[in-house]
């Protein structure tokens, strides 16, 4: 196993990990960040009924009017804040974090904060 396999399988583990804990329910759904090099993406899911109640990412309308790159902290609070007010907008108020197996810090942290000041609890 070569050092990408090897981070790759690592990252998996540990999204095992934390979506073993964290489950979505319909009154709190669970808040799924992804992040690639370029962007960050995330969603509210509903992982009862299976459904995304809603999502955000840096390559949405919205995001890119706001001139900024998908790929800083600044980008990421942004995010966070759109997918917060977007929850909010369909009735959601409290959520899990779920961070993917990512540990919270840089652009992961941004983009919960984010979140935390559109009004969403976790």
């Amino acid at each position: 196993m070569n050092k990408t396999q090897a981070k790759k399988a690592a990252l998996k583990r540990r999204a095992r990990a934390v979506r073993a804990k964290v489950k979505g329910t319909p009154d709190r759904p669970r808040l799924t960040v992804h992040r690639t090099n370029a962007n960050i993406y995330a969603q509210v899911i509903d992982d009862v009924d299976s459904k995304t109640i809603c999502s955000a990412s840096t390559l949405s309308p919205e995001f890119r009017a706001t001139g900024k790159i998908g790929s800083n902290k600044e980008a990421a609070e942004v995010v966070g804040k759109l997918v917060g007010q977007r929850a909010i907008e369909k009735g959601v108020t409290t959520v899990r974090f779920d961070r993917s197996g990512f540990l919270y810090h840089g652009r992961i942290q941004a983009l919960a904060d984010g979140a935390r000041s559109a009004g969403l609890k976790f």
